[in-house]
């Protein structure tokens, strides 16, 4: 039997139930490419922390910024709206907002819940992401129940759109055990030793693919990447958001 490096469901329409705990095998990451990337995004990062150090008003940079992050986050989504009707939104916040305005600005303040929250705990939980799934939705639900059948689909015009290229592990237990396993991951940092920037990618990856709610996974997945960089020290404040880089690749993500 050939070594395989990660195992991929044989069957698509099924349940991946089988989704390997982390971490992954080494030599999934430890490449030649992977640590030239890595090299080159912790200097930019490096750049970036210093500089935000000496900025006079950081508040309303956070601000612009996160709102930017917001719109561009929930346009993956395929939620639109305009900067003129989202600044009109934020501006305008005691009277009712509805729309895609509304929900960009839900995606907003589930930023800064979560933020707040690991001030506070300092540490991941499962609480930390229903929390920021809950902003995001506005609904009391938490993970996705049993009897709900969820499936990804290929997007686009190309000849498989439509088709189902994934469909996450089912079940309350089967979901809360990976996720577990995925915040012990995420607090570990003694047994699961690796780069903070390479771990963020693969905790990244590993929450799309456990899928624990009934929607808004993308967002929940996208805010999740700021706040391991601040958790972790790599930045003092709220201000890298990669959504607009996703949104320009969004074929490649």
């Amino acid at each position: 039997m050939p070594d395989i490096l990660y195992p991929v469901n044989p069957d698509r329409t099924i349940p991946w139930n089988d989704l390997p705990l982390l971490p992954i095998r080494e030599a999934l990451y430890r490449t030649v490419e992977v640590m030239e990337q890595l090299g080159n995004a912790k200097a930019a990062l490096a750049r970036l922390h210093g500089r935000s150090a000496v900025i006079p008003n950081q508040g309303l940079l956070i601000n612009s910024i996160s709102l930017q992050e917001a719109k561009n986050s929930s346009e993956i989504e395929n939620i639109f709206t305009t900067d003129d009707e989202l600044y009109k939104a934020y501006s305008d916040q005691k009277v009712e907002t509805a729309g895609a305005s509304k929900e960009v600005l839900r995606y907003r303040e589930a930023l800064w819940s979560g933020y707040n929250y690991l001030r506070k705990s300092n540490l991941f939980d499962q609480d930390y992401f229903i929390r920021v799934f809950q902003e995001i939705k506005q609904t009391a639900e938490g993970i996705r129940p049993e009897f709900l059948s969820t499936t990804i689909k290929q997007e686009g015009t190309q000849p498989n759109a439509g088709q189902v290229i994934y469909t996450p592990p089912r079940g309350s237990s089967v979901i809360q055990n990976k996720l577990n396993n995925l915040v012990e991951f995420l607090n570990n940092d003694e047994q699961y030793t690796m780069d903070h920037l390479l771990k963020m990618a693969i905790a990244h990856f590993q929450f799309e693919a456990i899928h624990p709610f009934r929607d808004g996974n993308g967002r929940t997945g996208r805010v999740f990447n700021i706040h391991y960089l601040t958790n972790k020290g790599l930045l003092d404040v709220p201000i890298l958001f990669l959504s607009r880089y996703i949104l320009d690749h969004k074929e490649d993500y």
